[in-house]
């Protein structure tokens, strides 16, 4: 009896597939034209020839052997493919077919450029960790976008996952979508059940455009009876983080025009390194350099989360497109420009690279550097109103100059938020299924907190559930930082009381709105920080075939929702390299960077060049504004800007600006020699708000003098010698090419988090934080507040101040009691 099942079903499906087939080959094919032009989304299933089928049919039957079979429909594949090594089932792919369209409406896009590869992770597709696939919540959804410049000429999807021993396998499947078609059916076959099984799926090119989809739906059944659980837990299927999608994609040349900026610079729908070559000329100066800052510090506004890397190059590169600079006497090699008659920017095919492969060339130039400084105003400030392939400024304002702390990525301390500032879409707070992923918030807040009056962060939540009918074990768990904060229970909705708090009517009438006041610890939150808000809907069967799951649980955090840091103070200890590796602090303390000078040495070279545009860069992913006002001065005008806090590029004559210094510093590299101050160090959670607890002991234990013995590279900061209360952070190593070693670390999260006190060694791709120096204080405190810190850092002069203060209390009291008494008494 267990062997003729599959044979029933399989001459079952056999013959469902022939009948449609010749149903398929009875429609008129004028109806497929009609249906198309009124408007219906192109089908990835055609009319199909009745010979197709029998494909699948003899692929099926044959699944076991890890046959293939190719079906090929109006010039596109639909195949048949096993596993690798014919580990797992069979995929049974949809023929895509030729798609009833206009004449040549159907072709990709002419002319066709150089071939590229892209392979994204699950993480890079949304995912965080595996992919969870279970009877209540069965699709996983990843997103994949294509970059404006490409077009995709082949795709491929390779799922690595892990299903259920438990299963009734004919009834049981894999269903894949590519924004919403249906491109794939993997069967759950008995003999790889519980064991990690590989698919590859080819996909139809033809069904990508520049935001994707792909889903994944579980169809999984344990039993025949007709009150089968939904949430029993047999029903489960795990896709591992290790799964891929390949795009193979061609570049698309698009026309010379301004209108298209960022792109292709930068490309939203892009999410790897920003990386843009800048080209400068060998006898470029600070004017020059200056003007490729501030459009540096733009795009690293534009790449946020990306992060960005800008190396430099003198002569255009073939391979990719750049931004060139240029001023009379002062012309990249390569570069033929007509008569220069402004501030000018233009956009043009990329001479260097080969014909069709889409890469453009960006040039700024101007007569004078003001007008090249002007250019580079115009394009971070007004690209919004160019259209043609080049334009002439005629005036651009800056506008006031910004206040501290005002930063646009940076939530404001001046005032309760609302999350709806802190989200682009109030989509991004709602989720649906009863185990949804987290509703994540991310949230960046200046580095300087401190929390002398405070210890907790006030943050109102308010949301809304699909309410259970009774008391289960539905939850809201709230996190920051992956920290637990709270685990709060969801009540049930009740007539009585909670018929009248329905919170809106595109919900479904059993959702309740809730309140939450929570006190999040001051020092969980960091200078870059995410809220997760996960739900969990349990189960609301009291037994079996008692209910089934007749609608789709949904959940949301109102955008109403509050977090206020107004209670703050602006104060802390420095250096901390930890923040200046997240923030940008204290640079970024004001976003264009109109306190902040950099310093570099008076020939930088490329590389010098590359770590200024680069830091820049993330300066302006910090603020999410450009350093419209930063300084650049060499090392020897470093007194025109003593006052400000510096950031210096320490290599050639900056280098001996910081040998001059002398031995203050945690770090000199000077004359193939490293002096490094050392001292005791000491463990224990990381400095965040209220982070001005200081050690037992500042002062270095001593000093070592080493040879060097290979590249070194380090960050370093301490107070400027200059000026008291400002800071230096300084990019030292023992040659311009060690530079790179810092900017690779910079963009590695788990090495910026290895980033802290006043000294950061990189050494062959690993870093190492330590803090051998003395510590100042910066910010703005009231009197009582620097005395209650000053006093808070010796439990004796805390217990000494507690006894004065009672005894003071005491006697006050005493003497007005005593004065109370003698009117009484008449005395």
């Amino acid at each position: 009896m267990r062997v003729s099942v599959p044979v029933r079903l399989s001459a079952l499906t056999a013959g469902l597939l022939v009948a449609s087939s010749l149903l398929a080959a009875d429609k008129p094919a004028d109806k497929a034209a009609v249906k198309a032009a009124s408007g219906a989304a192109p089908a990835s299933v055609a009319a199909l020839a009745p010979a197709v089928p029998a494909a699948p049919v003899a692929s099926a039957a044959s699944s076991a052997s890890g046959a293939t079979a190719d079906a090929s429909l109006g010039g596109v594949p639909g195949t048949l493919t096993t596993t690798a090594a014919g580990t797992g089932p069979a995929v049974i792919q949809t023929a895509p077919g030729t798609i009833a369209m206009l004449p040549g409406a159907n072709a990709l896009p002419a002319p066709m450029g150089q071939p590229r590869t892209h392979v994204f992770t699950l993480r890079q597709m949304g995912a965080y960790g595996a992919m969870e696939l279970r009877g209540l919540d069965p699709t996983g959804y990843l997103n994949a976008d294509v970059r404006t410049d490409e077009v995709v000429t082949a795709a491929k999807l390779r799922l690595i996952y892990t299903y259920s021993p438990s299963l009734i396998y004919p009834l049981s499947h894999l269903k894949v979508f590519v924004n919403g078609e249906v491109v794939a059916t993997i069967p759950l076959v008995k003999e790889t059940a519980g064991q990690l099984v590989t698919s590859e799926i080819t996909l139809d090119p033809r069904l990508f455009t520049d935001f994707n989809r792909i889903s994944v739906q579980m169809i999984a059944h344990y039993t025949l009876d007709h009150c089968e659980d939904p949430y029993h837990s047999t029903l489960w299927t795990d896709i591992a983080p290790e799964s891929t999608l390949t795009l193979d994609t061609a570049a698309v040349d698009l026309p010379n025009s301004l209108a298209l900026l960022p792109v292709p610079f930068f490309d939203k729908h892009d999410y790897g390194l920003v990386r843009v070559p800048f080209v400068l000329a060998a006898n470029a100066g600070l004017p020059t350099l200056r003007a490729a800052g501030v459009v540096s510090s733009w795009l690293g506004a534009l790449a946020s989360f990306r992060g960005a890397r800008f190396p430099v190059a003198r002569t255009a590169p073939a391979d990719a497109s750049a931004i060139a600079f240029a001023l009379p006497g002062q012309m990249p090699e390569g570069i033929a420009l007509p008569e220069i008659k402004g501030p000018t920017i233009t956009v043009m095919t990329n001479p260097a690279a080969a014909q069709g492969s889409g890469r453009k060339l960006l040039v700024l130039a101007g007569r004078t550097p003001e007008e090249l400084e002007k250019a580079a105003y115009a394009l971070v400030l007004g690209q919004a109103g160019m259209a043609s392939n080049s334009v002439v400024v005629q005036s651009v304002d800056l506008g006031p100059e910004r206040k501290p702390y005002d930063a646009p990525n940076w939530v404001p301390t001046d005032r309760p938020v609302l999350l709806r500032e802190l989200v682009n879409d109030p989509q991004q707070l709602q989720v649906s299924g009863y185990n949804p992923p987290a509703i994540r918030v991310n949230m960046r807040v200046p580095a300087d907190l401190y929390a002398w009056a405070h210890s907790n962060v006030p943050i109102d939540i308010r949301y809304r559930y699909t309410a259970p009918s009774s008391w289960n074990d539905s939850i809201l768990n709230v996190s920051i930082n992956d920290q637990l904060v709270r685990s709060q229970r969801l009540k049930p909705v009740t007539r009585a009381a909670d018929e009248t708090r329905i919170a809106v009517p595109v919900l479904s009438g059993t959702d309740v709105r809730a309140t939450s006041s929570i006190e999040i610890p001051a020092f969980r939150v960091g200078s870059n920080n995410q809220f997760q808000f996960q739900f969990h809907i349990d189960s609301q069967k009291t037994g079996l075939c008692a209910s089934t799951a007749a609608d789709i649980a949904r959940a949301a955090i109102d955008p109403d929702s509050v977090v206020d840091f107004s209670g703050f103070a602006h104060y802390t200890a420095l250096p901390n390299l930890a923040f200046f590796a997240n923030s940008g602090y204290p640079f970024t303390r004001m976003a264009d960077l109109s306190e902040t000078a950099v310093v570099i040495p008076d020939a930088p070279d490329a590389k010098d060049q590359e770590a200024v545009l680069t830091m820049l860069g993330h300066m302006g992913q910090w603020t999410g504004l450009p350093a419209l006002r930063v300084k650049l001065v060499p090392a020897s005008q470093i007194d025109s800007v003593s006052g400000d806090d510096l950031l210096v590029i320490g290599s050639g004559s900056a280098a001996n600006l910081l040998a001059k210094w002398g031995k203050d510093l945690p770090l000199l590299i000077e004359r193939g020699k490293t002096e490094v101050a050392t001292r005791d160090q000491k463990g224990g959670w990381p400095d965040w708000l209220g982070g001005t607890a200081d050690d037992e002991d500042t002062t270095p234990k001593g000093r070592s003098i080493v040879s060097l013995g290979g590249p070194l590279a380090a960050l370093i900061g301490f107070e400027s010698p200059l000026a008291s209360g400002r800071s230096v952070v300084a990019l030292a190593s023992t040659s311009s090419a060690q530079f790179g070693d810092v900017l690779d670390a910079m963009q590695d999260s788990s090495k910026v988090a290895r980033m802290h006190g006043d000294l950061s060694v990189v050494r062959h791709g690993e870093v190492e934080g330590l803090r051998v120096g003395e510590r100042y204080f910066v910010g703005d405190l009231p009197w009582y507040a620097r005395l209650w810190v000053h006093i808070s850092r010796y439990p004796s002069l805390m217990a000494l101040a507690g006894i004065l203060a009672g005894l003071i209390v005491a006697f006050t009291v005493f003497w007005a009691l005593g004065r109370m008494a003698a009117r009484r008494t008449g005395d």
